[in-house]
């Protein structure tokens, strides 16, 4: 019979612990939906929504200290897949770019060899999306295309740099924080460095570091709250060199970033307040301070939906702060008390989550929030924990004493851009915006009737991810798979801890199966008795006498059942240093340090020897994989059969049985007490003592037999262990040496491996499998012991860079190490770290991510999500629909439809979702970013143009509807949109900052540039009184005092009005543009101002006057001017010229410029959304034929055949290609169509 070994199939893998603090800023939360971490040298791929790590990718040599997701702001095709990619940084300076799902690196990039400070992908995705740049220490920052991994430029700075932060608002901006201050560089392109050396920005105090407020006199009352934040924040943004005092300041800051939710803002986080900054006027307009008993900070996330921050605390508490809404100053506090109507930004705490307990080895070290939804965080702590919070918006009961002075939050009426249905189902807590209404903003009350609610947000704990506690392990694998156990066998790993415990781990999953509290100090040693049970030992540290506390215990796994296996013994004797189990399970023996080993019965429980004082010192011991069991059984079988027999003869033949049957008979029958089951064979171990000797000892029930001594080995030193498998008998020394013994032919080989002292061997499991895994102090090899040669070595230095502490087989082809970082790897016999490809994991939660799939059956599902219903029925099973693909795939499809929540299905499935709400909902799901922003422009502009129409207003397209239709429910764009905005909004919202500008203004600077805005903003007796503040000493004094009389002597006669317009373009041409344009807006010919700052190339500037001061037509002429400098090939940002548009509602543009970009399923739903919404398309003919060709290169066949019979004339070839096999187009579809057509031309 041949014999043949079944494989439970384990995948390769890492069981990870605790972090070091090179990994506190490596962690990331990407647009993907995943959360990347660094622990040590490895990279977790964490999944939020289950709480799993469903991928560990190794390649790093050194610690990672920094990770970064890709963005997925460019549209995704089959040439642009759904793809996961990481970007990982380490402390050797090398930068790995990897494909996560197959688990390679992409490519690798090295520059210097000092730890990577920050890295951060462009966002400006038009150009290309894998331009990666990086701070390589102490003061370059170099960037990299990170496909090829070849160097683009790179450019050293005067100062270290530390961190940097990319503007969201401007590609061309970026802001690089120094050991000494600020450095802004305003020309920053992928094309060349930056030319100048930046502008330097100091951070200054003028009398204390914001940390610590003035010494108050005694006699003076203790300041208020208010007053105490006032002295904080006159701290002046100075370009001189500060005091050495103003150096301790800058170096508390802990990090700097810019606000994605409103432009030219940044924030600068201390321990102790954040203070947030105009950069147009380089001056603090707002600070959250916290109280002297408050716990410090360390990181600060700053929101983009709505104006809020994600703040982490010392403690491990996460605290949600949003910006109060701000009103205007009552005139009568003014007088009374002018530090009173002091205003600024205020951040109220709106909700915290729990504090963590802190100790020396647990801290909590960095927070990522989701950028999709921003409205779940994640916390990672120093002892490999992973905290997922979620926060929840609940209704709440308006207050009738608001005693807290918070303003209430409101829920928005939108639900994904649209206002709601009647019975329309939502998802509450679908996304930060989603929760909390815009009013809070804008400080107006909601009106009486509008059905809005308050709510409450809350921090929920979703999930918690736990690592390995810290080293040392000690590993045992369970028994090994046979054909008797195959039905029931699970992969268990008990891994024993420093502190006791016993954790168990099932490989199939990588899931911890038990934590079993055990012991009460270090664990030593775990062998299995069973497939359910096992033995551990363990010693409490020495006492002055040298002895110490053993504790031996048997551990019941499916009940969890301790009990001491040597009862009372244990207090005050030697240690334990080993523990072996004979191969049947039948014996144990325990070796101690300096007393005769212990042979026990396992079964009974009961101390079968306890050896002589006088017997050898054992430095290494085996059992023999021999014994007479199987005779023993065969002897019972005969004894049997014999005793059936002899019950059957007659008496007279009785006397004829031989009398040595029954001999034997009742010898079996002594041997097998209470049945078949007890039979105790005989079984050997060999020992080593000191000198090498070899002990040969038998046991056979309580009998213990000495055999046969073999001498030393003169090549050996001292035996440090031995393994004994089938005939081959392996024993290895201090020194490094091997001996292979082959029993059968009697020859011994020494193999001396120059790796010093031989710390463990183990064969490997499975039928004549001799391999052999050998673990040195540096390392691990495994040999073959047939051919006496090595098959693979790891040693630490050259390949891997941490220590191993215990090893052992987990199949008959895996070997499991646990190592000093404090993680257990389970990797292939070669032992080289890989990672695996996360396609092929045995997860046990099915994990929604569409960018598992291959790129086709990605788009295919969106396509599903996207073009329901389906024949008439909403379904979220794609069988149900004609799609041709390999049915593997399809299932593949389907696993992760299958692993969307509820919530998410029935809102997909509900008939009320209308299309603009499906297509955001979508790209939230996916988060594909440049979907998502698309999609809420297009939504809101489609809707606010079409409410327009119904008015029977006419807006020709091109211009923005007029202000009086602004009262739609769902109300305007968000500020973080900027100048995509309504112009009504955008004007109050720049008028309340120059309001808070005016308000901090400290210096000469900042009162000219308030005046300077005020006057383009058209608030000229404002701006007047700001002029006539100048003091007589200052050198501008006549020049502001003639300006002001000009702003309030200006009158509309010709020729002053051509006089100013000729000085204005002079000064322009002489290079005072500012000044020029400033002259053209006193005259009201704002949009001359608009043409020359496009001129000269200021097509921010030029976007944001047109937005604040120009009529719908001439704003929208100078818009399209923009969009059409955005689409210019040296600009290449076509997506954004495409956003500007929609704003002015130019929607035929849109749809030809994405039909003319490729994006056929974008162009297909926009021009689909402009028909439902009222606005006719002469593309669509064109536009839906393509899209149904993509639908046929996706193998939609069904969804190819409804867009081709919309498109008309168009359509039909196409029609007739996609049923060429069959004789009719189905004449439901074409019905349907007609339908459809009538009614829009009813419309």
């Amino acid at each position: 019979m041949t014999p043949y070994t079944v494989n439970i199939k384990l995948a390769a893998r890492t069981l990870t612990g605790t972090l070091n603090l090179q990994n506190k800023t490596a962690v990331d939360w990407g647009w993907q939906g995943l959360i990347a971490q660094g622990c040590h040298s490895s990279i977790l791929i964490i999944d939020p929504k289950t709480s799993q790590t469903i991928q560990v990718l190794e390649r790093h040599k050194a610690n990672v200290v920094k990770v970064k997701w890709c963005r997925e702001n460019y549209h995704h095709n089959l040439s642009a897949p759904y793809s996961l990619r990481l970007a990982s940084a380490d402390a050797a300076g090398k930068i790995i770019v990897w494909d996560v799902v197959s688990g390679t690196a992409h490519c690798e990039i090295q520059e210097h060899t000092k730890p990577i400070q920050d890295m951060d992908w462009l966002w400006t995705q038009d150009a290309s999306r894998d331009l990666l740049l990086a701070i390589h220490p102490p003061n370059y920052i170099v960037l990299w295309n990170g496909d090829t991994g070849t160097k683009l430029w790179k450019k050293s700075y005067a100062e270290n740099i530390l961190s940097f932060s990319f503007d969201p608002f401007d590609p061309s901006n970026l802001a690089l924080l120094t050991s000494e201050g600020i450095v802004f560089i305003s020309d920053f392109s992928h094309a060349k460095a930056p030319g100048s050396g930046g502008k330097k920005v100091y951070i200054a105090s003028p009398h204390a570091s914001p940390a610590h407020t003035k010494p108050v006199p005694a006699a003076a009352p203790a300041p208020t709250g208010a007053k105490k934040a006032l002295n904080k924040v006159k701290v002046l943004i100075t370009n001189e060199k500060p005091t050495t005092e103003a150096v301790t300041l800058n170096a508390d800051c802990l990090q700097l970033s810019y606000l994605p939710s409103k432009r030219n803002h940044m924030l600068l986080l201390y321990p102790r307040e954040i203070l947030i900054l105009d950069l147009e006027l380089s001056q603090t307009v707002g600070v959250v301070a916290i109280e002297r008993s408050g716990v410090p900070f360390i990181q600060v996330i700053p929101c983009a939906q709505r104006d809020a921050l994600f703040c982490l605390h010392e403690n491990g508490c996460i605290t949600l702060r949003v910006c109060r809404s701000t009103t205007a100053p009552d005139e009568s506090v003014v007088v009374s008390d002018p530090e009173q109507s002091v205003q600024e930004l205020v951040y109220d705490l709106r909700s915290q989550c729990d504090a963590i307990r802190v100790t020396k080895t647990v801290r909590p070290y960095r927070m990522v929030i989701c950028p999709v939804n921003e409205n779940n965080a994640a916390l990672a702590v120093s002892d490999g924990r992973v905290m997922l919070w979620e926060l929840k918006a609940h209704t709440a009961k308006p207050t009738v004493n608001p005693s807290s002075g918070l303003s209430p939050l409101y829920s928005p009426v939108a639900f994904c851009g649209s206002p709601l249905g009647l019975n329309q189902k939502k998802i509450q807590d679908l996304s930060l915006n989603t929760m909390i209404g815009q009013n809070l903003v804008l400080g107006a009350d909601p009106p009486p009737d509008s059905p809005q609610q308050e709510v409450q947000l809350k921090f929920l704990l979703t999930g918690l991810l736990s690592g390995l506690p810290l080293p040392p392990f000690a590993l045992r694998m369970c028994p090994p798979l046979t054909t008797k156990n195959i039905n029931h066998y699970q992969p268990l790993l008990a891994v024993g801890t420093s502190n006791g415990s016993i954790l168990v781990y099932n490989l199939t999953s990588g899931l911890l199966h038990k934590d079993l509290s055990v012991h009460s100090c270090e664990v030593k040693g775990i062998e299995w008795v069973s497939l359910t049970s096992f033995l551990s030992f363990a010693t409490s540290t020495p006492n002055n006498a040298g002895l110490v506390r053993n504790e031996l215990q048997h551990v019941h796994l499916p009940t969890g059942r301790c009990f001491a296996f040597r009862g009372e013994r244990g207090n005050d004797e030697q240690a334990i240093e080993m523990m072996k189990v004979s191969h049947l399970k039948q014996y144990l023996v325990v070796v101690f340090k300096d007393k005769p080993l212990e042979l026990w019965d396992v079964r009974t429980g009961t101390l079968l020897r306890e050896m002589a004082k006088n017997f050898p010192t054992v430095t290494a011991l085996e059992w023999s994989p021999s014994h007479n069991l199987k005779s023993l059984k065969k002897k019972q079988m005969l004894a049997r059969e014999a005793m059936a027999r002899q019950t059957t003869l007659s008496d007279t033949e009785q006397s004829s049985v031989e009398s040595s049957v029954i001999s034997l008979l009742q010898d079996a029958e002594s041997k097998s007490e209470g049945g078949g089951q007890a039979i105790s064979a005989r079984e050997h171990f060999v020992f080593t003592d000191t000198d090498g000797q070899v002990y040969h000892i038998t046991v056979e029930g309580n009998t213990v037999k000495d055999g046969a001594r073999i001498p030393p080995d003169g090549s050996m030193g001292s035996i440090a262990c031995i393994a004994w498998k089938g005939d081959t008998l392996v024993l290895g020394d201090v020194d490094g040496n091997l001996n292979f013994w082959d029993l059968k032919a009697r020859l011994s080989r020494g193999i001396p491996t120059h790796r010093g002292w031989v710390k463990k061997i183990r064969f490997a499991p499975g039928k004549g499998n001799q391999k052999l895994l050998v673990m040195y102090t540096d390392g691990a090899e495994v040999w073959d012991t047939k051919e006496v040669n090595m098959v693979s070595s790891l040693r630490i230095g050259r390949n891997v860079n941490y220590r191993i502490l215990d090893i052992d087989w987990c199949t008959s082809d895996k070997v499991v190490l646990a190592s000093d970082d404090g993680c257990i790897r389970v990797l292939e016999m070669a032992m080289k770290s890989a990672s695996y490809r996360m396609d092929e994991q045995d997860l046990t939660d099915p994990v929604w991510c569409p960018y598992l799939l291959l790129p086709r059956a990605a788009l295919t599902l969106k396509a599903f999500l996207l073009l329901q219903p389906w024949s008439g029925t909403f379904t979220m099973d794609i069988s149900q629909v004609d799609y041709i693909e390999k049915d593997e795939i399809k299932g593949l499809i389907q696993e992760q439809l299958n692993s969307m929540s509820n919530d998410m299905k029935s809102v997909l499935q509900d008939p009320e979702l209308n299309l603009l709400q499906r297509c955001l909902l979508v790209s939230r799901l996916f988060g594909d970013e440049s979907d998502l922003q698309f999609w809420t422009v297009a939504a809101h502009y489609l809707q606010s143009f079409a409410q327009a129409r119904q008015l029977s207003v006419t807006v020709p397209e091109g211009q923005s509807p007029p202000d009086s239709l602004r009262a739609t429910p769902q109300g305007h764009l968000d500020i973080c949109h900027d100048t995509l905005c309504e112009s009504f909004y955008f004007q109050r919202f720049q008028l309340e900052r120059v309001h808070l500008q005016e308000v901090k203004r400290t210096s000469y600077e900042h009162t000219k540039k308030c005046a300077d805005q005020l006057l383009l903003l058209g608030q000229t007796d404002r701006a007047v009184q700001l002029l006539l503040e100048t003091s007589a000493e200052n050198p501008s004094y006549y020049c502001d005092s003639l300006k002001a009389c000009l702003v309030t002597t200006i009158t509309s006669s010709g020729p002053s009005q051509s006089t100013i317009k000729l000085v204005a373009t002079n000064m322009i041409a002489n290079g005072k543009l500012a000044e020029g344009v400033q002259l053209l807006c006193l005259i009201d010919k704002a949009a001359d101002a608009c043409r020359y700052l496009q001129t000269y190339g200021e097509w921010n500037r030029a976007a944001w006057l047109a937005k604040v001061r120009l009529n719908p037509v001439e704003s929208s002429d100078v818009l399209k001017r923009w969009a059409e400098h955005l689409c210019s090939p040296q600009v290449n940002q076509k997506s954004k010229a495409i956003l500007v548009l929609l704003s002015l509602g130019c929607f035929h543009k849109v749809g030809e410029m994405l039909h003319s970009m490729r994006y056929f399923d974008r162009a297909a739903l926009f021009i689909e959304a402009c028909l439902k919404y009222g606005s006719p398309h002469k593309l669509i003919g064109a536009a839906f034929v393509d899209y149904a060709r993509l639908l046929r290169t996706l193998g939609l066949r069904e969804g190819a055949a409804l867009w081709a019979s919309r498109a008309g004339d168009t359509g039909e070839q196409l029609l007739e290609e996609l049923f060429q096999g069959e004789e009719v187009v189905p004449v439901e579809l074409l019905e349907e169509e007609e339908a459809k057509e009538g009614l829009e031309n009813v419309e």
